[in-house]
């Protein structure tokens, strides 16, 4: 279904698995939550050197023991020295698997001094994955039908105002069948009170945390919520918690534009550029292309039909990392030679699909969370208004509908996360990571949390991609990774060429 997630799929977000057991208290208590503070957690082999469990935790915070427990898969290596305690990692999303990402690529998430130092974890979070899990669809072919099929109305009529409004109600309900209780307690907030579970049952009194884009918004409540309990956190492409969603969307529509300067920018130097003329007859090309795509779009080899959305979602996969632009080159050739190969390539990379089979939950989850943690606008006038603010502001690549997120704004349960600056008062100082040509959390937001946080330092990598981390500068990777092993803070302003 074209255009039903449009808005809510702007948003940014980033195998095999196993899972161990876990033994709770069965004890009588007077107090619910006793039975998941004493649990201890049953950590067994599950491949290539690591250690799996399963942890409990309460389905509704403020009412523990009510419903159905909540299932949380975690993996682990262990320090491969003399280990300081844990090191939780979360790359991101939401809906992203923190339990695969360490299981398959932990050299990849943290550095070698920091695995022989920490016992490095890595969980899904609630709705994710191997933890008790969000479903929104029996088959995958079911999936196929939200994400990628086709309106029987004719397009801007309002036949087709109310068959998309239809089948955008049909997706939250197939949710809620799906998953039952679960799809109302998958909240970012909810998270954050399980992840101080967690760094409590593997006994650690202070939580080391590294969290990669969504991953810092829950690192970042966490500070406000539990400030007393934080130890060293690096929070890398962080969202801005005090924003709201209408600002979330608006400053990606710019990041990723500006990264579309970028690529053809870089690309006019290396001479592989798709199109030809100046920047601006450049950037025109590829609005051109988008309004060829919508008014006539070319129908897949799978039958999938490739329109302006599937335009974007191909465009915005390559520009997450220098390093993928390439296949952005490669796309816009194709398209313009009516071929669409590359360009589904990246929307099945992006959509985790693979010859039809989505190889996780991450989009339904991603939706499931967002719509709990952002309130939506349903006023038309605002939203034509927001929507032009769109065209404004990335005036090549924004189509927006006008129609506002019709999923969320129909969503069965209604947002629980109450936005606002955080300031985590009396917390342990915060190293912040900002990227200035991060397209997918632009780099004001990471002023924008060290100034709300009251004990932060921000360093920042001047250069293009989303996160900083993973590009392994020296400049950036030794001052986080003596602040983890030692507890030293980094220089405040610390500025790194790429």
């Amino acid at each position: 279904m074209r255009g039903a997630i449009a808005v809510a799929a702007t948003l940014a977000f980033a195998l095999s698995g196993c899972q161990g057991g876990s033994n709770s208290s069965t004890e009588a208590s007077s107090d619910p939550l006793d039975r998941y503070v004493s649990q201890e957690l049953d950590w067994s082999e599950c491949g290539a050197g690591a250690l799996c469990a399963v942890a409990l935790v309460p389905l509704d915070w403020d009412n523990p023991g009510v419903g159905a427990d909540v299932e949380l898969a975690l993996s682990k290596f262990e320090a491969t020295g003399r280990s300081q305690g844990s090191l939780f990692v979360n790359p991101g999303g939401p809906g992203a698997s923190g339990y695969d990402f360490v299981l398959d690529s932990v050299d990849f998430a943290v550095s070698d001094a920091l695995r022989e130092s920490f016992d490095v974890i890595g969980w899904d979070p609630r709705g994710v994955n191997f933890s008790s899990a969000v479903s929104c669809a029996e088959t995958d072919e079911d999936l196929d039908h939200f994400f990628f099929g086709e309106l029987d109305a004719e397009a801007d009529t309002p036949e087709w105002d109310a068959e998309l409004l239809e089948e955008s109600i049909r997706f939250g309900q197939e949710c809620l069948a799906n998953t039952g209780e679960l799809l109302e307690f998958v909240d970012t907030l909810s998270t954050v009170r399980d992840l101080d579970l967690l760094r409590a049952l593997v006994g650690d009194d202070e939580l080391n945390y590294l969290g990669y884009s969504y991953g810092t918004l829950i690192g970042a409540l966490y500070i406000d919520t539990f400030p007393g309990n934080v130890g060293r956190i690096v929070l890398d492409g962080p969202v801005d918690p005090g924003a709201s969603q209408f600002d979330l969307v608006l400053n990606q529509h710019i990041g990723f534009e500006e990264a579309l300067v970028a690529y053809l920018e870089d690309c006019d130097l290396s001479g592989s550029c798709p199109f030809e003329g100046t920047l601006t007859e450049r950037l025109q090309s590829v609005s051109d292309l988008y309004d060829r795509f919508e008014q006539d779009p070319i129908r897949h080899s799978d039958g999938r039909l490739v329109d302006d959305g599937m335009l974007r979602t191909a465009m915005v996969t390559t520009l997450y990392s220098q390093s993928s632009w390439p296949f952005l080159g490669r796309m816009f050739a194709e398209l313009q030679n009516g071929v669409t190969d590359t360009a589904m390539f990246l929307v099945d990379f992006y959509y985790d699909r693979d010859n039809g089979v989505y190889q996780d939950n991450s989009m339904e989850a991603f939706i499931a969370i967002n719509c709990l943690d952002y309130p939506v606008e349903s006023d038309p006038s605002v939203l034509e208004a927001q929507a032009q603010q769109l065209r404004d502001a990335a005036p090549y690549t924004a189509r927006p509908s006008g129609t506002g997120d019709l999923v969320c704004e129909n969503w069965p349960f209604a947002p629980k996360l109450n936005k606002g600056p955080v300031r985590g008062e009396g917390a342990n100082p915060v190293v912040i990571l900002g990227t200035t040509g991060d397209p997918a959390t632009p780099y004001n937001w990471s002023v924008s949390l060290n100034e709300q946080l009251e004990n932060s330092v921000l360093l920042t990598l001047v250069g293009e991609g989303h996160l900083a981390y993973d590009e392994r500068v020296a400049c950036i990777n030794d001052p986080v990774d003596t602040y983890f092993l030692t507890g030293e803070v980094p220089q405040d302003g610390l500025r790194c060429e790429a």
